[in-house]
């Protein structure tokens, strides 16, 4: 079978939601348009009610599968009955999936529908992820159903083998991509910081999460009294949504830091957030590649960051950034008393890591070797 010039992609990630996973989709969708590649970016459903934003900036077909919200499960299989017709009718030689339930779901009907190239993406783990669906996860790979199974960083790959018993031969390294941010004019920077009370001559420290588990945030809040005693005009701004919002609030509260805190729910100014902090804080106690990570360093933000996968791959402890282990309130202290009351250290830090962003993270780098990796399954699988 001959293989089209350009030929045609389905970008399928789970919900639609302001999240690194469903930025790296559209971010990967709007390239290959660029290339003149025919592609579609689809979601099983629509958890932020962003349908008819994404599709009035995007200019490529951006779906939503309607199958989860009002109804739950009730809702699954007419979303798994529209993606199978819309598999029939577009005919595509790609899909490429972006979480671990739109790897189980969309992939084997990709293989059913005849797509010739599958691959699923491994992000890190999604918290409550349970044995059976990491172990479901590593058959799809070993089975050939996913030709193969790209891992955004080394440290995902190792976990990936083994904890789902991956084996290496269907394991590829990608790691992820990003456009660097813009700087922020003085004004926009100084406007921001007012609406954030910082006070004159303090800082601004922010956090880009969920509020989950995951992200670390008790021990982030933990250690902030001991950095506040030494600074205490330093603000702590924390971005996102999620189910330890009001218990975190409440933990605030307790410690008696609630004054230089703000919560600042989802955001859609992270750019500009970013651009007003002097220090940007990711308390991680597991990650894949977090892509607010990689915002922060492309506009030369110090950062201070949790060892742990991803992360480490990025962060060189001392040159471009700071990193402590996971779960140590009292690590987490000393290194932000460390780069609230260093300026010099901040901008050295900073500096690197605007570098090395600029010459490893690229959406070019990124998608270059995602479209030849596409070809080559197109090649071997005709």
């Amino acid at each position: 079978m001959t293989i089209p010039t350009r030929p045609s992609i389905l970008l399928l990630g789970s919900q639609m939601a302001l999240a690194g996973a469903q930025e790296v989709l559209l971010t990967q969708a709007r390239w290959f348009h660029d290339q003149g590649y025919p592609v579609t970016a689809a979601f099983f459903y629509d958890r932020d009610d962003l349908a008819q934003a994404w599709q009035a900036a995007h200019p490529f077909p951006v779906l939503d599968l309607r199958a989860w919200g009002p109804g739950g499960f009730l809702r699954l299989p007419g979303g798994l009955l529209r993606l199978w017709r819309l598999l029939r009718r577009e005919r595509f030689a790609v899909i490429e999936t972006f979480t671990p339930d739109s790897n189980l779901a969309g992939i084997p009907l990709a293989w059913l529908a005849g797509v010739r190239a599958r691959v699923a993406t491994h992000h890190g783990y999604i918290e409550g992820t349970g044995g059976l669906e990491m172990r479901l996860h590593g058959a799809l790979a070993n089975s050939g159903v996913a030709q193969v199974m790209v891992a955004v960083s080394e440290q995902v790959r190792a976990l990936a083998q083994r904890k789902e018993g991956v084996r290496p031969a269907r394991l590829r390294v990608i790691e992820n991509g990003i456009r660097p941010l813009e700087p922020v004019s003085a004004e926009a920077r100084a406007r921001l910081r007012t609406e954030l009370a910082v006070p004159q001559g303090g800082l601004l420290a922010l956090t880009v999460a969920r509020f989950e588990t995951q992200k670390g945030y008790v021990h982030l809040l933990d250690a902030i009294p001991a950095a506040l005693a030494a600074c205490p005009d330093a603000v702590f701004a924390f971005a996102g949504e999620g189910s330890l919002r009001l218990e975190m609030e409440r933990k605030a509260k307790s410690l008696g830091i609630e004054a230089n805190l703000r919560f600042l729910g989802v955001r859609r100014d992270v750019p500009v957030l970013l651009g007003a902090a002097d220090l940007f804080v990711l308390p991680s106690l597991w990650e894949g590649l977090p892509m607010a990570l990689l915002e922060a360093m492309s506009l030369g933000l110090a950062c201070l960051a949790t060892d742990v996968e991803g992360t480490r791959d990025v962060i060189r402890n001392g040159y471009n950034g700071r990193l402590v282990p996971p779960g140590d309130p009292r690590a987490l202290a000393a290194a932000l008393l460390e780069l609230l009351t260093d300026a010099a250290a901040r901008a050295r830090l900073g500096a690197a890591a605007r570098q090395r962003v600029l010459e490893r993270y690229s959406v070019e780098r990124m998608c270059d070797e995602y479209e030849t990796l596409f070809m080559n399954l197109l090649k071997d699988h005709p």
